[in-house]
């Protein structure tokens, strides 16, 4: 009896043992914080500059970042390669047909309409395109129908260019969207087109520049800008007990940096809090046009053109619940860290965003990349100068072939150049200029571009280079044309009547070496305002200052070919071809709107001005005249880029020992002081 008696009280013992533990462990389990889960939480911000924003909290310390539901995208699972035909584009490569408007139409809308219409892309027939583009815009008073065509969306780009235009009454389908400042929840990346928010003053061509005249910060400018709801900039507080986008905590209002509506920001940086889904996209543009650093603060809408622009350059996005680390990495940012994002401002702002046309452009350009696949751009040809507008893939892929990134990459183009003499007027073969071409040690081939009514002679002098002799179209353009026998970087662009030596030719050839993004030439023009007649004007009287030298004889890229005939408007061209004086400014215009640099002149004998033939005798020529007399190229041309490209410059390069009191012997380029 007393042994079951122990044994009864011993299993009571167990079971109140095992009911206590059983009741304690979920206690415990609440009490002791888990661990961390491995991996980055679901909702955490995805912080663009890792580096300057760290973040020093755990996951589980920010509820708030459960993950949302997703909303539904516009069109399912549509992607480029399930929704686009691109077997459409092989042939000819991206066409564009617009739809007419329904109704009237905006004066944004008639711009980009324009912007389409002008470029290499658009077509007017409907069967011809692989690209069908339909308008949403709503802001004149009408929305534009569903056209017969629809075929459920597919190779449809639907534009969108406010948040406040029509509706989406219509099933999208498998069709793109191209929206202004789109929501990031609805975006889809790789098939929609993020675009920037157009003001309705934004200018269509061309376009205002950059404003930063310094990229190093001004001792008395403002480090922090603050974009107001109501418009405008004020300059923000940057001590470490006020968070200056937060309404809940201490605010320190410092002075008004710009009125409402009115000019650009003065300061390093701008933030923009992401309160506004319509004014931050106008704010950011605002930043970047005066070389403000944008700083983003849990933006809820897609960057402009994010698929291909590296906004990690250019702009810094943050998190708008951790102000005062946000504060301090931007005082501690190093100088040359600001430099660069300020100078990348500018770039992207002049490239992509400064006028409609660029802008239209662009979102052209990364279909067109789309379509191309492999040979698309690469994001080095987006994101440095001249971009990718300039960059054009036909030409080429590779960096390394076009003449702005040598220094990037480390080389040098060839050591050898091929000579291009252009024959267009009446008159005999230049046969001493042959031979003093052919002389030159770097040359590689010599290609005579005749261009010339009466049929070519049928026996050419006999020199150490190959000489080609290549039909032409009968156009002053038709020596700018990329010709396929041109077997090198370099290009010693020549008219039959110019009148050089040999020592002439090897020291432009070396000093385009070490410029080869630059024209090289030995006769120059200088452009200038004139008061009088309220228009530019050129000249070639002999002054201090020059801005365009003559393609009669400079040394150039090959790569300038390409651009010129599948870059510039058709217009353009026809206006070089009916003047033929325009043929070199059309070509320094080119030139210096995608390098924003001027020529380089190098020295020449006195023997090449009377050798110059008159401009009334000249025919077809493009050699042009001393004196240039007609005026109205120049401004047709400004007018057709928008603004004026031309830099002017006094830099001028000659050899060592040129004209220097010592022997003949020591010079390498003797002849060049010959009488």
């Amino acid at each position: 009896m007393q042994s079951w008696r122990r044994k009864s009280l011993w299993l009571a013992l167990l079971t109140s043992w095992l009911l206590s533990l059983l009741g304690i462990f979920p206690l415990l389990r609440l009490a002791v914080p888990t661990r961390p889960r491995a991996g980055p939480p679901p909702g955490w911000p995805r912080w663009l500059d890792a580096e300057l924003l760290q973040s020093f909290s755990h996951p589980g310390e920010l509820p708030e970042d459960a993950p949302r539901p997703p909303q539904a995208l516009r069109s399912g699972s549509c992607d480029w390669g399930a929704c686009f035909d691109a077997s459409k584009c092989r042939g000819g490569g991206l066409k564009v047909f617009v739809y007419p408007a329904a109704g009237p139409i905006s004066e944004t809308q008639r711009k980009i309409l324009a912007s389409i219409e002008g470029s290499r892309y658009h077509t007017f027939d409907p069967a011809e395109a692989c690209l069908h583009l339909l308008s949403l815009d709503a802001s004149a008073g009408g929305c534009s129908l569903v056209p017969p065509t629809w075929d459920r969306g597919k190779n449809h780009l639907v534009l969108r260019l406010h948040p406040a235009s029509c509706p989406w009454t219509l099933q999208l389908g498998q069709a793109m969207v191209a929206e202004a400042s789109p929501p990031v929840d609805t975006f889809r990346p790789g098939f929609d087109v993020a675009l920037p928010i157009l003001p309705e003053a934004h200018p269509f061509r061309g376009g205002a520049p950059g404003q930063l005249r310094q990229y190093s910060p001004h001792p008395r400018a403002a480090l922090l800008a603050l974009a107001e709801e109501r418009g405008g900039w004020r300059e923000a507080g940057t001590n470490s007990s006020a968070c200056p986008w937060d309404g809940r905590c201490e605010q320190d209002h410092g002075p008004e940096l710009a009125r409402p509506g009115a000019t650009l920001p003065d300061a390093t940086f701008c933030l923009i809090p992401g309160r506004s889904h319509r004014l931050d996209p106008l704010r950011f543009l605002q930043a970047l046009q005066a070389g403000c650093i944008p700083v983003l603060l849990s933006p809820r809408w897609e960057l402009p053109f994010s698929e291909v622009i590296d906004w990690t350059k250019a702009a810094v996005v943050a998190d708008e619940r951790l102000p005062l680390q946000v504060l301090a990495a931007l005082q501690e940012m190093p100088l040359t860290r600001v430099l660069t994002l300020r100078q990348q401002t500018q770039f992207l702002w002049d490239t992509y965003f400064s006028s409609v046309e660029k802008v239209i452009h662009t979102a052209l350009e990364i279909i067109q990349d789309r379509i191309l696949g492999v040979s698309a751009h690469p994001s080095l040809l987006w994101n440095s100068p001249p971009g990718a507008l300039l960059a054009l893939p036909t030409f080429s892929t590779s960096p390394a072939d076009f003449p702005f990134y040598y220094l990037r990459q480390g080389s040098r183009p060839t050591g050898s150049f091929s000579a291009l003499i252009w024959v267009g007027a009446p008159g005999q073969p230049p046969l001493k200029l042959i031979q003093a071409v052919a002389g030159s040690q770097h040359c590689a081939q010599i290609l005579v571009l005749w261009s010339n009514d009466k049929p070519p002679p049928p026996r050419w002098p006999e020199t150490a280079v190959p000489l080609t002799v290549i039909e032409g179209h009968r156009k002053a353009s038709d020596r700018f044309r990329p010709h396929s026998a041109v077997s090198t970087d370099a290009l010693l662009s020549l008219d039959a009547h110019s009148s050089l030596s040999t020592s002439e030719v090897d020291f432009a050839f070396v000093v385009w070496q070490s410029f080869p993004e630059r024209m090289v030439g030995f006769l120059t023009w200088s452009h200038f305002w004139d008061e009088a007649r309220g228009g530019w004007g050129y000249t070639a009287e002999r002054v201090n200052e020059f801005s365009m030298v003559l393609t009669s004889a400079a040394f150039y890229h090959r790569y300038y070919h390409t651009l010129f005939t599948h870059s510039l408007p058709e217009a353009l061209r026809s206006l070089a071809d009916g003047t033929p004086t325009c043929v070199d400014v059309l070509m320094n215009f080119l030139v210096a709107a995608a390098t924003k640099l001027p020529p380089i002149k190098v020295p020449y004998e006195k023997r090449h001005l009377e050798a110059r033939p008159p401009l009334m005798s000249r025919g077809r020529g493009p050699a042009p005249a001393l004196q240039p007399t007609d005026h109205n190229c120049i401004n047709q041309m400004a007018a057709g880029f928008g603004h004026m490209p031309l830099v002017s410059s006094r830099f001028r390069l000659e050899p060592v020992l040129f004209k220097d009191p010592v022997s003949v012997l020591r010079k390498k380029y003797r002849s060049l002081e010959k009488p």
